[in-house]
């Protein structure tokens, strides 16, 4: 964030004031004029600014529709939200996809084409490695004044390393066209799967270019049709990634400001469990589970991991051991490149941790160590046996798994997506020795 603030200034140079001081009323102090402000990305931060005098708030940026339409659409709703149903509103909306008012291909949604695990053996994608980040000055000086504070007693999140994620404008549009050209067309059917030596895989490391204005989400959605328009880019991959900008990015995003402020504390499916000193200190030298600690060690080293380690890996975690919602939140949001309040709320509470039993995704994201076998390399040299749910080698995900489901077991009974699972459950005959197995785990690291 400073580097792109720093470089923005330099690329401005006499049409910017760039001014460093403790606080921004501190800096308000030294502008005499009238000044606009775009739309913050926090609660916290808007009622600071709708405050002060002489600051106009600007409608937001860096999103696709616009809140007075996000509105309009969810109040017709008057129940539980679904971002599928979102997502085809703003196909509509803004013309993306869509040959007059059908559909391209005829079908809304081609996720079903995709969801492949990675290729057999493979240890990385094969695709180029994008653009390389070259840091300078401003860099430099940057980390100078972050060593200079850590020194002074200000504790951050993880590992120092090199810059990995663009700073500014011609950096973010290098890594688009890299990801349009080389990692587009296997984004769809890789965009699940995990790789032990393939962080990125064919992700676009872009959200954290979106998120500081340097790129706007249209010109990278319009940029992927014309890859499948013109020169022939698999449509379900086009399609999925067309989703998660439009479709995702957008959802939560509103919902974040459509939800009342109490939406943050949701917990009903009771986690009282506080968030254990090996995961909160990011230690994944800590766990021997291969899956944990490989994606811990990304956040740590990376603060940056794709969707599928965050939401089956993190978050399943955290729900299968009943930890508090709000305190994922706080983890997510101060460790991760692109974990702004906004994001990280309802990706949390309402996908990751379902702690608000419905409101706006269907059914709990809890799945055993089979799907983490099935969706990637982890489990072959693990010491814990992803088909072992009781034992020294049980994997703490599939008897996890099963202990989620007796504890929430009665929050669940209404939903018809767990019925099957639930049925599983009752049939298990070991379950006491499971639960009692996984009362022993306790906060200690798997």
């Amino acid at each position: 964030m400073l580097s792109a603030l720093r470089h923005r200034a330099a690329e401005l140079g006499d049409r910017a004031v760039h001014l460093r001081t403790e606080t921004y009323r501190d800096a308000l102090r030294q502008v005499d004029e009238p000044l606009e402000v775009c739309h913050p990305t926090s609660r916290r931060a808007r009622e600071f600014v709708r405050g002060l005098d002489r600051v106009a708030v600007l409608p937001p940026r860096g999103f696709v529709t616009a809140q007075p339409d996000f509105v309009a659409w969810a109040d017709e709703r008057r129940g539980a939200l679904r971002m599928e149903d979102f997502y085809r509103y703003a196909r509509r909306l803004h013309d993306v996809l869509m040959d007059d008012d059908v559909p391209v291909s005829g079908r809304w949604n081609l996720d079903a084409d995709n969801r492949q695990p990675p290729p057999k053996g493979a240890t990385r994608l094969d695709v180029p490695d994008p653009p390389e980040i070259v840091e300078d000055d401003i860099d430099a000086q940057v980390r100078e004044d972050l060593d200079r504070w850590a020194a002074e007693g200000i504790e951050f999140v993880g590992r120092d390393g090199p810059r990995r994620f663009p700073a500014t404008r011609a950096e973010a549009l290098a890594r688009l066209r890299h990801f349009v050209d080389h990692r587009l067309a296997l984004f769809g059917p890789y965009g699940d799967a995990m790789l032990s030596t393939d962080p990125a895989m064919a992700h676009s490391m872009l959200s954290a270019a979106f998120n500081l204005g340097l790129l706007d989400p249209m010109e990278a959605v319009r940029s992927a049709e014309r890859a499948h328009r013109v020169d022939g880019a698999p449509l379900s991959s086009v399609e999925g990634f067309v989703r998660q900008l439009i479709g995702w990015r957008d959802f939560v995003w509103h919902l974040y400001w459509y939800f009342d402020a109490g939406y943050r504390s949701s917990n009903r499916l009771a986690a009282n469990r506080s968030i254990p000193a090996w995961f909160a200190d990011i230690d994944a030298d800590a766990v021997q589970a291969s899956c944990l600690s490989d994606v811990l060690a990304g956040v740590r080293d990376r603060g940056w991991v794709h969707h599928i380690p965050r939401l089956m890996v993190l978050g399943n975690y955290g729900l299968q051991r009943g930890w508090r919602p709000g305190e994922l939140v706080d983890w997510f949001h101060r460790s991760f490149v692109d974990g702004y309040e906004w994001v990280m709320t309802a990706n949390v509470v309402g996908m990751s941790q379902y702690a608000d039993l419905g409101r706006m995704s269907t059914r709990p994201y809890a799945a055993g160590g089979a799907y983490v076998n099935r969706m990637s390399d982890y489990c072959g040299g693990c010491r814990y046996d992803p088909r072992h749910r009781l034992g020294v080698d049980a994997c703490p995900f599939t008897a996890g798994y099963w202990a989620f489901l007796d504890r929430a077991r009665d929050r669940l009974g209404g939903n018809v997506r767990m019925t099957r699972s639930l049925r599983q459950l009752e049939q298990i005959d070991d379950l006491p020795a499971v639960l009692a197995q996984e009362q022993a785990r306790g906060p200690h690291a798997p």
